[in-house]
């Protein structure tokens, strides 16, 4: 997959609000970053890549749809890549990294790189191309892609290699390489960034039909091979800096395990002789044994701690750190959008410099910045209060750069004065508090809100009131949005067409989706969500505490992004958000009609959420106002109400001792959602990719009335657990067909899925549905899908109903 080279720079700039530091623009010329900074060193883990307007997402659509070339989308690539790297050049960053770009995902990167591709992609070996990677990571008209889940406790998504004994690794993507030259030719020495090899086996999964008791670190000594190849090249090309990411080390790793690291690693010394490494953590403290093996691997120089989520990491370097090495300190949040507290921050670093060594500590990003948005430049319409408490991916860079200067004592008493001053402002704002929501919230802890009745009882009540077949059918919530109709919210929103005419249009809408769930014969409808930009947007706009941006895109999977609301301050709810358009699309049927909601854990996770007061304590205000409108979505005759809670699972914390205490609280918001409605009343949720084994307790103990779960790409992986003897009595629709493809699967193969489903589930509890949101889809993928999907519904129901 090699890349087009194209020296042209996006059109896009580093800025920074608070103080005319962002002015220091340099024209660009050739130079070397390294010769240039002295003593002055500052890294950055990673950068987003979809471009401050999303370009990368847009040319990917492209060329996928077939409307533009190759050529076309590696150039727009080339162009993010290299303004990017420019971008950090100019802030003054030391070590800038490379191949922290992807055309989907990095861990997939990886695993071309190694060339692991799955036999069902029918790859000859070479380079691999967009066929083959697209396919891997989207599926084709023959094939399914590979599972997809959540990157540790974020809302980006990686594609799970699929590894066994039989795989036959080889250097199959030249990519970091060609990354590095790239920006080696623009006279800018970059430190490529690898997926560590023991991280990348503990992130994959067996592939089908291998043993589940099968070691994926036993294939450590087949892939050490291709890294040291690559490591080879780079050596080679003149990079003198290599950064392995291996964020794993921050979970709760066995013996074996820890072994893993220091194998490697023994390893891959000899190739590594002559180059500086880097070995990057980030998300979590590591614990007392993993800082251990760590610091001691061999052929290793510095070691990346993110010192905002791993406050206690601390202590482990306070107690000792190798002599002559070097601490790359992640102290500004590369998950959060707030400006750092620079004061705070130097502090801190001088502290760490004290234990580690004068000139031995390189002041970094807490993790990469891809997981925050990318440039406050161009958001022109944000309240300027609270605009001047933020700090998004190019702000960062400059605080970054800022606190390295001030560290070799050069501090810029200007810069630190506006940081200093716009946190006072954030501290002392009247927006921020509201006491009449703090009291409600606070009151909840007197008790666990639980229904009066159980669920047996309630099914029963709700069947009489629905009178559903067995395996009901329903769709997850959204359906297509196509250009028309975000033209036509973008109008409404800049007040370029009247109200009427906006729910004119919407409601024809909402008409045309009722209309064709009741021909495809579904038994529980959706209204679409036409007037829904996304599912935790549209309602942060419309409970008070959140701010909005215009291009706060934040990657999610592939070219979906999400723009993620702003929690600034407390939150209530000023009026009904959902109710007129679920009563108007019930009026339009005689089905059941979903009145959709988005849960209070889910707005939580998917937000950049306040870091002034625990997380629960928002989450438990937003758990309220959710509770106010389920109880207005009743009153108006809603009687099947579904409260996504899609980010549950993803927000469970790294360390297993602080996982009870996450789950209590999230599971607690989701039953004050819905404790006061009646027995009759039925209410679903739904979760997105994750593996929910471990806590399928917790899922029973939320006391739905039917669980929805993506599912589908995980070959029943969740099925296990009702087969190893858990009972769930509640409803629940394992997804039977993956959205996130455009493939469309036959009738027979969903009918499989079912089968297979009703081998471990019993019949009255199963329900037949996608694995999440349409939204993404075209109407031609989805009426197919669905259309076979209600099919292997009713196919199954005869084998059913007949006598055995």
């Amino acid at each position: 997959m090699n890349n087009v080279f194209v020296q042209s720079f996006a059109p896009f700039t580093l800025s920074v609000w608070s103080h005319s530091f962002a002015a220091n623009r340099h024209s660009f010329r050739r130079f070397s970053v390294r010769a240039t900074l002295g003593a002055m060193a500052s890294h950055i883990v990673g950068y987003p890549r979809m471009g401050p307007k999303r370009e990368l997402k847009f040319a990917l659509e492209s060329f996928w749809d077939g409307k533009s070339s190759a050529e076309e989308l590696q150039k727009v690539a080339a162009d993010l890549r290299v303004a990017i790297w420019k971008q950090m050049a100019d802030a003054g960053i030391k070590y800038i990294p490379s191949n922290t770009f992807s055309y989907y995902d990095q861990v997939l990167d990886t695993t071309t790189m190694l060339g692991a591709v799955p036999p069902r992609y029918n790859w000859n070996g070479g380079e691999i191309g967009f066929d083959i990677y697209f396919s891997m990571a989207r599926g084709n008209a023959v094939v399914p892609a590979m599972e997809m889940t959540k990157w540790f406790d974020t809302n980006y998504h990686y594609i799970v290699p699929e590894l066994g004994p039989d795989v036959k690794f080889s250097y199959a993507s030249h990519k970091a390489v060609n990354e590095y030259q790239e920006a080696k030719a623009l006279g800018i020495d970059t430190i490529p960034v690898l997926v560590g090899p023991v991280s990348f086996l503990l992130l994959s999964k067996t592939a089908k039909g291998v043993d589940r008791s099968f070691s994926l670190l036993s294939l450590i000594s087949k892939i050490i091979p291709v890294y040291k190849e690559v490591v080879a090249e780079l050596k080679a090309a003149g990079a003198t800096w290599i950064q392995f990411d291996e964020p794993t080390l921050v979970k709760d790793l066995d013996a074996h395990q820890l072994q893993a690291f220091t194998h490697a690693y023994a390893e891959l010394e000899s190739s590594l002789s002559g180059l500086n490494v880097l070995i990057e953590t980030y998300f979590a403290d590591v614990t007392a044994e993993a800082y251990r093996t760590l610091t001691s691997l061999k052929g290793v120089t510095a070691y990346g701690f993110d010192l905002v989520r791993g406050a206690k990491t601390r202590n482990l370097i306070k107690e000792g750190f190798p002599a002559g090495k070097f601490l790359f300190a992640g102290v500004v949040d590369g998950r959060n959008i707030w400006a750092n507290n620079l004061a705070s921050s130097l502090s801190s670093l001088q502290t760490i410099e004290d234990i580690v060594g004068k000139d031995r500590v390189v002041v970094s990003t807490s993790c990469s910045l891809l997981h925050t948005a990318v440039d406050l430049v161009n958001e022109t319409k944000l309240d300027q209060e609270i605009k001047s408490w933020l700090a998004f991916a190019a702000q960062k860079v400059v605080e970054v750069n800022a606190l390295a200067k001030a560290l070799s004592g050069q501090k810029d008493e200007a810069f630190f004065s506006a940081n200093a001053a716009a946190l006072a402002s954030r501290k002392s704002s009247p927006r921020v508090t509201n006491e009449a929501v703090q009291k409600a919230a606070a009151a909840l802890k007197g008790s666990d809100h639980r229904r009066a009745t159980n669920v047996s009882a309630r099914l029963d009540a709700q069947q009489k009131k629905l009178n559903l077949p067995i395996l009901p059918t329903t769709t997850i919530g959204s359906f297509p949005q196509h250009a028309d109709l975000r033209r036509i919210r973008r109008e409404f929103k800049a007040n370029k067409i009247s109200e009427e005419e906006y729910v004119k249009f919407i409601k024809e809408e909402i008409h045309k989706v009722v209309k064709l769930q009741e021909e495809l014969d579904i038994d529980v409808l959706v209204h679409g969500e036409p007037e829904r930009n996304d599912m935790v947007e549209y309602f942060g706009e419309q409970l008070s505490g959140f701010a909005f941006t215009a291009n706060g895109w934040v990657q999610s999977y592939g070219s979906r992004c999400v723009k993620p609301p702003i929690i600034y301050g407390d939150v209530s709810r000023p009026k009904a958000m959902t109710v007129f358009w679920s009563s108007m699309a019930q009026s339009m049927t005689k089905r059941p009609m979903k009145g959709m909601l988005t849960g209070p854990v889910t707005i939580l996770n998917w937000s950049f959420v306040r870091d002034d007061q625990p997380r629960h304590e928002t989450c438990y205000q937003i758990a309220l106002a959710i509770k106010d409108e389920v109880e207005d979505l009743e009153k108006a005759g809603v009687t099947v109400i579904q409260i996504d809670e899609a980010a549950l699972r993803e927000g469970l914390p790294l360390r297993k001792s602080e996982e009870a205490f996450y789950l209590n609280w999230a599971v607690h918001s989701f039953r004050i959602t819905n404790v006061g409605v009646k027995d009759s009343t039925q209410i679903h949720t739904h979760m997105c990719y994750s593996n929910f084994n471990d806590i399928i307790h917790s899922i029973i103990d939320m006391d739905a009335d039917v669980i929805t779960i993506e599912n589908s790409r995980s070959d029943e992986k969740l099925l296990s657990v009702f087969r190893e003897g858990v009972k769930y009595g509640a409803g629940i629709g394992p997804g039977v067909y993956d959205i996130h493809s455009p493939r469309i699967p036959p009738t027979e193969e969903i009918a499989d899925r079912i089968s297979k489903m009703l081998a471990v589930l019993e019949s009255h509890v199963l329900w037949v549905n996608p694995d999440c949101g349409l939204k993404t889809r075209k109407y031609t993928e989805v009426k197919p899908a669905l259309t076979n999907m209600v099919a292997a519904a009713k196919q199954i129901r005869t084998q059913l109903a007949k006598p055995t």
